[in-house]
C-alpha cells in the first residue's frame, strides 16, 4: 500500500497524508461528491473530477498488486521462480509487463511448439539454441528420429525443435519490450481503401500514413470505424530489418554450425508470433487511449451541457418538428406544467392554419419564448416561427434546443409515468421545452449516451462510457442540489447516497405524508438509513422549511457551527474583512468547511449555474445560401471535439470551427476556449452547400 500512496503522490502531486485520508473515505464507502463537497479538510479540498481520476488510477494499481502476487504465486508453484523473474515482478510497473513475464508459464493452446515438445524434442532446441555445438547440427538430431513420435526424419527434428526456439524468442519479456519500443517510437498508422472508388466520409483516409506516436485519437476512432464498415484496410507498418538485426544482436548469434538456423528462427519469431501480437497490442493500446480521451471530451461536453443555465418563470412553447406528422406542440408554463398541446403542420403547406391555432395560444398563455427541435424539418419550422412572430404585437424569441434522446425518453416507461395521457410525440415536445428551462432536471431522464455531445460513442467500451458519464451526471445533480419536495426520482436517483429504489421511496413518502419540511424527516423513509442521510442530506434542499439552513448546501453536521458563526458575523456577513483562519480555530472547524458555509450564508439556494451564458434568442432566420465569405455572426457551441467545435450559427447545419481557428494563439484542445453553449463571435470561411458544410473562424 506504501509503494502505491508514493505512485500516486508522484502522478497526482498530492501530499502523502491527503492521499491516504482521500483513500480511506473511498474504501470507507463514501460517494465522491460528499468527499469532494464535504470532506475537504481531509482530501486538501480536491475536486470531483480529481477524485474520479484519483479512484480510477488506485483501483488499477491495486489490479496490477493483485495480478503481480497471483503470478509470483504461480511461478513459485510450478518450481520456476528465479531470482531474477522475482525482480522483473517487482519492477513491473503495468499490467501489460506483467503478461509479458508471465507468457512463458502461461498454459498455451497446441501450437507447433507444444507439439514439437509432445514429441520429445525440446532437449534438442536448447541444445542448438545454447550456440555451443563444435559440430553440425545434424549430427545431435538424428538421435531424436522417432516413428512412433512421429519424427521419422533428421530434418523433421530440426523444424520441430526450431519451432520450440521461435516460441522462447517469442515468449522473452525482454525481446517484447525491445520490439515494442521500437513500434512505438518508429511505426506508422497506416491505411488504404478497399475500393478506391468508393464513396464514403473515410475518403481522406483511402491513403494514409502518420507516426503512431503522433496520431490524434480522433483519427484512429475514425480509422477503427473505417475499418469495421469495411471501407479500409488498417496497418501498422515498421521496418522489419531493423527490429530483426536488433534482435539479432541481443541473442548474439556465436556458433558457425547454429548461425544460419538461429538467424532464420529469429525471422520466423518475429513475423509469425511476435509481430502479429505486438500490432494487435499496439492497435489495442492506440484504440483505448484514445477510447479514454474521447471518453473525457464526451464527458467535458455532458458537463457543460447539463450544467448549462436554466430559464426560469418563462412561459415556453416547444415545437417537435416533423413534415407527414406535423409539428407536435406544448406549452409549458415557468415551472415545468403543460398547458396546452396540438399539432400543427405548417411544413406541408399549412402555414396559416398552424398562425390561427398558435398565435392566439402565444397571446393567450403570454408566451415568451418557443423552442424548436434540431431534428427533422426544423429549418423549415424555424422559417414557418421566424415568418409567424412578426405578425405579433410583442417580443418572442425563439431558440434550437438540441432534442438528442427526446425521442427515446418520450417512448421511455419513465415518460409514460409522467404523462399517461399524452401521444409519445407529445411527450417529445414537452422533454424539448423542459431541457430549455431546465436542462439538468430533464437531461438526467436520458441515457447520457443519447444526449448527442459526444464522438464515436457508440464503437468505445460501454461498460466504461457508461461509468464516466454517470459520474458526470452524479457531480453536476450535486454541485446544483435538489429541490426534496419537486425533484424528479430520475433527479433524486443521482443525489450522492440514494439509489432508484430510495428516490422512488422518497415520493412515496412525499405522497403519503406531504411535503418535506426538515432533512431529518428522510431518515423516515424506506431503505434510507444513517449512512445514505450524511451522504445526500447536504444535496438536498428544502425551500420555505422549518430550518433555513436546509435551503442551502450547509450538511446539517455543519448546523451547530454554522448557528455559532450566524451568531458571531450575522446573517449576511461583509465577508472582505473576516479572519476565516482565527474564525475557523475558535469555532474548531476546518477553514474549507467555514469558507464554505460562509459562502452559503451570502447566497442561500444559489444556483451555480446562474453564473453560466444564456441561450442565444433568435427573431429571425437565416439559410446557407445566406451565407458569404468574410460574413460575422452570433452562434452557440453545439458540441466539441478533439479537431474542433461545431457551432450553430442559424442555419440548421452546424459550422466547423477547426481547432486551427479556434484562437489566434496555439491550443492543445478546444476546451482550452470554448465550452458546449457558448454564445460565440465567429466568421465564415468557406460554404459548400452540396456537401452541407461550412468552414468558420474564431481568429481575430
Amino acid at each position: 500500500m506504501d509503494d502505491i500512496i508514493q505512485i500516486l503522490a508522484k502522478e497526482f502531486g498530492i501530499k502523502e497524508n491527503y492521499l491516504k485520508a482521500t483513500i480511506a473515505l473511498i474504501d470507507e464507502g463514501n460517494t465522491i461528491p460528499f468527499i469532494a463537497r464535504y470532506r475537504k479538510e481531509a482530501t486538501g479540498s480536491l475536486d470531483d473530477q480529481v477524485l474520479r481520476e484519483l479512484a480510477d488510477r488506485l483501483a488499477y494499481l491495486r489490479k496490477l498488486e493483485e495480478t503481480r502476487e497471483n503470478y509470483r504465486n504461480l511461478i513459485e508453484e510450478m518450481g520456476e521462480m528465479t531470482p531474477e523473474i522475482a525482480a522483473d515482478l517487482d519492477k513491473a510497473m503495468t499490467l501489460t509487463v506483467l503478461e509479458d513475464i508471465y507468457r512463458p508459464f502461461r498454459p498455451k493452446r497446441r501450437t507447433r511448439a507444444t507439439i514439437a515438445k509432445e514429441k520429445g524434442l525440446e532437449p534438442l532446441a536448447l541444445l542448438i539454441f545454447a550456440q555451443d555445438l563444435m559440430q553440425p547440427v545434424e549430427n545431435f538430431a538424428q538421435e531424436y528420429i522417432d516413428e512412433e513420435k512421429g519424427v521419422e526424419t533428421i530434418d523433421e527434428a530440426i523444424a520441430g525443435a526450431l519451432d520450440i526456439i521461435a516460441e522462447i524468442i517469442s515468449d522473452d519479456a525482454g525481446h517484447r519490450a525491445v520490439v515494442r519500443r521500437i513500434f512505438t517510437n518508429n511505426a506508422m498508422l497506416t491505411s488504404v481503401a478497399t475500393d478506391k472508388e468508393a464513396e464514403s466520409v473515410y475518403e481522406m483516409y483511402y491513403e494514409y500514413s502518420e507516426p503512431i506516436k503522433k496520431v490524434a485519437g480522433h483519427r484512429v476512432l475514425a480509422l477503427n470505424r473505417g475499418e469495421k464498415e469495411g471501407f479500409l484496410r488498417v496497418s501498422v507498418d515498421v521496418n522489419e530489418e531493423e527490429i530483426i538485426a536488433v534482435l539479432d544482436k541481443n541473442i548474439n548469434l556465436k556458433n558457425t554450425h547454429t548461425n544460419e538456423l538461429i538467424a532464420k528462427t529469429i525471422e520466423d519469431a518475429y513475423k509469425r508470433l511476435i509481430e502479429p501480437s505486438i500490432e494487435r497490442e499496439i492497435r489495442n493500446d492506440l484504440s483505448e487511449v484514445s477510447e479514454e480521451g474521447s471518453i473525457k471530451v464526451f464527458g467535458q461536453n455532458l458537463r457543460q451541457l447539463l450544467l448549462a443555465a436554466p430559464i426560469k418563470d418563462k412561459v415556453v412553447l416547444a415545437l417537435d418538428p416533423g413534415y407527414r406528422t406535423g409539428c407536435k406542440v406544448a406549452i409549458i408554463d415557468g415551472i415545468g406544467n403543460v398547458l396546452y398541446t396540438g399539432v400543427v403542420y405548417p411544413t406541408t403547406g399549412k402555414t396559416e392554419e398552424a398562425k390561427k391555432i398558435l398565435i392566439p395560444q402565444i397571446i393567450n398563455n403570454n408566451v415568451d419564448i418557443i423552442a424548436i427541435g434540431n431534428g427533422t424539418a426544423s429549418r423549415e419550422t424555424e422559417a414557418f416561427v421566424a415568418e409567424m412572430l412578426r405578425e405579433i404585437d410583442r417580443k418572442v424569441y425563439y431558440t434550437i434546443v438540441n432534442e438528442s434522446g427526446a425521442s427515446i425518453y418520450s417512448a421511455s416507461k419513465l415518460a409514460a409515468e409522467e404523462f399517461p395521457d399524452f401521444d409519445v410525440a407529445l411527450r417529445s415536445a414537452v422533454s424539448i421545452g423542459r431541457r430549455l428551462q431546465d436542462p439538468l432536471a430533464e437531461l438526467v431522464k436520458i441515457d447520457p449516451k443519447s444526449i448527442g455531445v459526444g464522438q464515436y460513442q457508440h464503437d468505445m467500451n460501454q461498460k466504461r462510457l457508461a461509468e464516466t458519464l454517470g459520474g458526470v451526471v452524479e457531480d453536476c445533480v450535486n454541485s446544483v442540489g435538489v429541490d426534496l419536495n419537486t425533484a424528479s426520482a430520475s433527479l433524486l436517483s443521482y443525489i450522492a447516497g440514494i439509489s432508484g429504489t430510495v428516490s422512488k421511496n422518497i415520493l412515496t413518502h412525499r405522497a403519503l405524508n406531504g411535503k418535506f419540511k426538515n432533512r431529518k424527516q428522510l431518515l423516515k423513509v424506506k431503505g434510507l438509513g444513517p449512512k445514505a442521510f450524511e451522504q445526500c442530506a447536504g444535496f438536498l434542499r428544502i425551500t420555505d422549511g422549518e430550518n433555513p439552513l436546509d435551503n442551502t448546501a450547509v450538511h446539517p453536521e455543519s448546523y451547530d457551527v454554522a448557528q455559532k458563526l450566524i451568531g458571531q458575523i450575522g446573517v449576511k456577513p461583509d465577508v472582505k474583512k473576516l479572519d476565516t483562519r482565527a474564525l475557523a480555530a475558535m469555532l474548531e472547524v476546518g477553514e474549507p468547511t467555514l469558507k464554505d458555509i460562509i459562502a452559503e450564508l451570502e447566497k442561500p439556494g444559489r444556483d451555480p449555474r446562474e453564473d453560466a451564458e444564456k441561450p442565444m434568442l433568435r427573431s429571425d432566420v437565416l439559410t446557407m445560401e445566406d451565407l458569404q465569405e468574410g460574413m460575422t455572426l452570433k452562434g452557440v457551441v453545439r458540441n466539441i471535439m478533439d479537431f474542433g467545435a461545431f457551432v450553430d450559427i442559424g442555419v440548421h447545419q452546424d459550422g466547423l470551427v477547426h481547432i486551427s481557428q479556434l484562437a489566434d494563439k496555439f491550443i492543445k484542445h478546444p476546451f482550452e476556449v470554448v465550452a458546449v453553449g457558448d454564445v460565440v463571435d465567429v466568421t465564415v470561411l468557406s460554404v459548400d452547400v452540396a456537401k452541407k458544410r461550412i468552414s468558420l473562424s474564431m481568429r481575430k
